[in-house]
């Protein structure tokens, strides 16, 4: 089982709570991601988006001379953007795998392994980062082509692989709590449309807050994108800055997180009844 030969992998002391976990964690991600390893055409299909985001829209809207961008060209304030739908539009549909484990039995078997219930959702939404990251090498490699000014320092990669690893286990999770409520993948599928459109046009990924009516202000300050969005700006883009400063950006990606995976670690259970 793949689980097991998973957590078999990850050699850490045992009978050690805090160190269990992580083990866990880290076994059920690993087996997320072998995957990934037997389907890289999944990349390649989801490179199409965001390439024709920078190449169609992008130097379409640049033209555009009213829009507030802070003294960024307009591809270089949107590419960070580009990158932060494109990690919410892959993460967002990946609780449809949880409906096909179920249906295939793999999900029981999950459900009474030693694991945690809080590890196999927290280890699923790891995961899904390896996609995101995947997102970002694309945007980097097209940013090149288009003369982007994005930085390409140790410091600030690291900082945009971490905000990606982040955003993706985010709205991955979120994902999970859908499939887990509506059990379908007819149901799942429409909500998974409902959420997207939504979450991206309600932030700051290709306009500024400032161009905002108030009410969509408001909409933005809680919607996980825009702080994404935020600290990918100001890391990834030379003369980019942050709104609300990386700290908060940081704080609420990982608050956001640790609801979500305990909502989840409680909904997960009631996909198989």
């Amino acid at each position: 089982m793949l689980f097991e030969h998973a957590a078999r992998s990850v050699a850490l002391p045992d009978h050690v709570p805090v160190l269990d976990f992580f083990r866990q964690t880290l076994a059920v991600t690993e087996s997320e991601l072998r995957k990934l390893r037997h389907d890289p055409l999944e990349l390649l299909t989801r490179a199409v988006q965001p390439a024709l985001w920078l190449l169609v829209f992008g130097h379409v809207f640049s033209r555009v001379r009213d829009i507030p961008t802070g003294g960024l060209r307009y591809l270089d304030f949107m590419a960070p953007g580009i990158l932060a739908q494109s990690v919410l539009f892959i993460a967002i549909f990946y609780g449809i795998s949880v409906i096909w484990e179920r249906d295939l039995g793999i999900l029981h078997k999950f459900l009474v392994s030693p694991a945690s219930r809080a590890a196999l959702v927290l280890g699923k939404a790891l995961s899904a980062g390896g996609r995101g990251l995947s997102q970002a090498c694309l945007v980097y490699g097209l940013a090149l082509l288009m003369g982007i000014q994005a930085r390409f320092t140790a410091g600030a990669i690291l900082g945009v692989g971490a905000f990606i690893v982040l955003g993706s286990a985010i709205f991955s999770t979120l994902s999970l709590a859908v499939a887990c409520l509506v059990k379908t993948r007819e149901r799942f599928m429409g909500m998974g449309q409902v959420l997207t459109m939504p979450l991206f046009f309600a932030s700051n990924a290709i306009y500024p807050l400032a161009l905002m009516p108030a009410w969509l202000r408001v909409i933005a300050s809680v919607n996980p994108l825009t702080y994404q969005v935020d600290a990918l700006r100001d890391l990834m883009i030379h003369g980019g800055t942050t709104t609300f400063g990386l700290g908060v950006d940081l704080a609420v990606h990982v608050v956001m997180l640790t609801v979500l995976v305990s909502v989840v670690t409680k909904l997960y259970p009631r996909i198989i009844n």
